[in-house]
């Protein structure tokens, strides 16, 4: 479980670092947007009260509260899950991306009432309008990592029982 906690510590402590860094250091939300390296990566200020992409996204307080708790809930469930079924390391480094992230943008909505995006990314001439931030890149590494790393054949339980 230590490979869990440390991997979700880490997950936790850059995504949060990089975005004190994008909102006082670099004062994205009044500059709006900073050209990088165009169009392959570029600082792009966003206000996300959704979900990935927008969705469920409104101004209502208790989508905010309800998006803050299913945050809660699933990296709970997670936790559980990998406790269990006894992961393996690289299924706990998993479940810690996957658990860091969403409470990084768990802290965002508590603190801010959105959750704060900046990253922007385009290639070969197709412009993506949507911006997202590292504990996104965690959340999505997470549970990719999660389908790849557990159930039979990864050393969980799973894999003793057959």
């Amino acid at each position: 479980m230590r490979a869990l906690a440390v991997s979700a510590f880490v997950s936790l402590v850059a995504d949060q670092a990089s975005k004190l860094l994008m909102i006082h250091a670099l004062d994205l939300p009044e500059r709006g947007e900073i050209d990088v390296i165009d169009p392959l990566l570029n600082f792009r200020w966003a206000e996300n009260r959704g979900v990935n992409f927008g969705l469920l996204s409104g101004d209502s307080e208790v989508t905010r509260w309800l998006l803050v708790v299913l945050a809660v809930v699933i990296s709970g469930w997670v936790i559980r899950w990998a406790r269990k079924d006894r992961f393996g390391r690289w299924g706990l480094i998993a479940a810690g991306l996957l658990v860091g992230g969403a409470m990084g943008n768990v802290i965002d909505r508590l603190a801010y009432g959105y959750v704060a995006d900046f990253l922007n990314m385009s290639c070969c001439g197709i412009e993506n309008p949507y911006a997202f931030n590292i504990a996104d890149i965690a959340i999505f590494a997470g549970a990719i990592g999660l389908v790849l790393f557990t159930g039979k054949g990864q050393g969980g339980k799973a894999a003793r029982k057959r």
